[in-house]
């Protein structure tokens, strides 16, 4: 375990610091595009956000290959290797795209690309557990079209769903801890050295998006892109294919007792069809209503518009931050759901909690408006926003206070209590945003 907190903390620190350099040369390089209708950034903002986890990417498996217990994964597998190409194939591609654009049909040609590459290596669904028959083994063909379409569809569902600051690396780093639990468990519990590969990929990509997280939160300073969305995917899909379709099921020796038993037994043996939908459940859903919208309408699956389900919690009143929540709440409450149901699937109380949590989502969804209030004591450690209002010159004098010591030597005007100042963003981790002041139009006088 030691070796893979290690693994997961070197691909975020690169990640973290990778970012700001990459952040400059995006601006430099012009990777900056116009805001579109269906964005909701207010600012251009720079893309290329991908080049950083790459980099975050390569030196989180470097430092495995070097560690005692995670070297064995490269000697004994090709996956590291697999998934390393593919991702680079898929990374190039996102650049391309982010620069300079890419049609739709030749970026999912590249996709498909990048998934045979891996399925080349040895990264490939062998056989598939079926409830009530078992394993079931596939031939090669059958094996390379369902491992290049699970890596095409949740390269997408990642894709659309990468709409918000924040939104699609903090889901993937929800559904990488969810999918890092279930294959630690299978490889420490069951001693099972064909599930380390699986272990390694969702440590790395837990690694890749804590370190792009703090740039990417609300307001963003940079974007991910499709180097960034399609890089993640990726890497998200290649655990799940390791873990599916490599890890044998009658070494885990379950297929003892009664029926009753054997079937309980077996589910950590089903889970893995099961658990790469429901830690992308979220993004897939929102693919499929995508597509299945854009059709009914005459469209191409591809065009692109503002249905999303992160767009409809704007509209019904949720702020950015809190839409961003909800989706991390309901995707927290699928993919961990799914992982807690395989380690005790007879509890009662597993099921009520899931009743529970559900109730509680959807309490949220109907109060897009609500603004919960803390204690007093507790105002200095929350945003302005969160704060009771405060009448008085003294409220006045306190929010002047704080705006001058949080801009030195500017003369901040008093504003009403309870409200942002203007002029001034919240805390992120690089710098400030003066050099995105709205620009004048050309041949304007003003």
């Amino acid at each position: 375990m030691r070796e893979y907190l290690l693994t997961l903390c070197v691909t975020a620190a690169v990640t973290y610091l990778l970012t700001g350099p990459v952040r400059k040369f995006a601006i430099v390089a012009g990777a900056m595009p116009e805001i579109r209708a269906r964005d909701v950034h207010r600012e251009p903002t720079p893309r290329l956000g991908g080049i950083a986890m790459f980099g975050g990417l390569c030196a989180g498996l470097l430092v495995a290959a070097h560690l005692t217990n995670l070297k064995g994964v490269f000697e004994l597998s090709n996956e590291p290797r697999a998934l390393l190409s593919g991702a680079g194939l898929i990374w190039l591609l996102g650049v391309l795209d982010d620069k300079w654009g890419v049609d739709a049909l030749i970026k999912l040609g590249g996709q498909m690309i990048a998934a045979g590459v891996m399925v080349l290596q040895g990264l490939t669904i062998l056989w598939l557990p079926v409830p009530g028959v078992g394993p079931v083994s596939l031939t090669p063909w059958q094996g390379t079209l369902l491992t290049v379409a699970l890596v095409v569809i949740t390269i997408n569902a990642v894709n659309f769903v990468d709409g918000l600051d924040g939104l699609a690396s903090g889901m993937v780093c929800i559904a990488a801890a969810a999918f890092f639990m279930y294959a630690y468990r299978i490889w420490y519990g069951y001693g099972l050295e064909s599930a380390a590969p699986a272990t390694l990929f969702a440590a790395v990509l837990m690694g890749m998006c804590l370190g792009f997280l703090p740039h990417n939160i609300h307001p963003a300073r940079i974007f991910m892109g499709d180097s960034g969305s399609m890089l993640i995917g990726l890497v998200l899909a290649a655990g799940a294919i390791s873990i599916t379709g490599q890890v044998d099921p009658d070494a885990m020796k379950l297929f003892v007792g009664s029926e009753t038993a054997a079937v309980h037994a077996t589910v950590p043996v089903y889970i893995p069809l099961l658990l790469p939908l429901t830690v992308i459940a979220v993004p897939f859903a929102d693919l499929v209503l995508a597509i299945v919208r854009r059709t009914w309408r005459g469209q191409s699956p591809f065009a692109a518009d503002r249905g999303h389900l992160h767009h409809r919690l704007l509209e019904i009143g949720h702020s950015h931050s809190r839409a961003v929540l909800i989706m991390y709440f309901w995707s927290a409450l699928i993919a961990f759901g799914a992982v807690a149901y395989s380690v005790n699937s007879a509890s009662m109380w597993f099921v009520l909690a899931i009743v529970g949590l559900s109730a509680v989502g959807l309490v949220l969804l109907l109060l897009p408006r609500f603004t919960p209030r803390v204690p007093r004591w507790a105002e200095r450690f929350v945003p302005p926003r969160y704060r009771r209002r405060r009448r008085g010159a003294a409220a006045a004098r306190e929010l002047a206070r704080e705006t001058s010591a949080t801009v030195p030597g500017a003369e901040a005007e008093a504003e009403p209590a309870g409200r942002i100042p203007a002029g001034i963003n919240g805390a992120t981790a690089i710098g400030d945003r003066s050099r995105f002041t709205q620009q004048r139009k050309i041949g304007s006088s003003r």
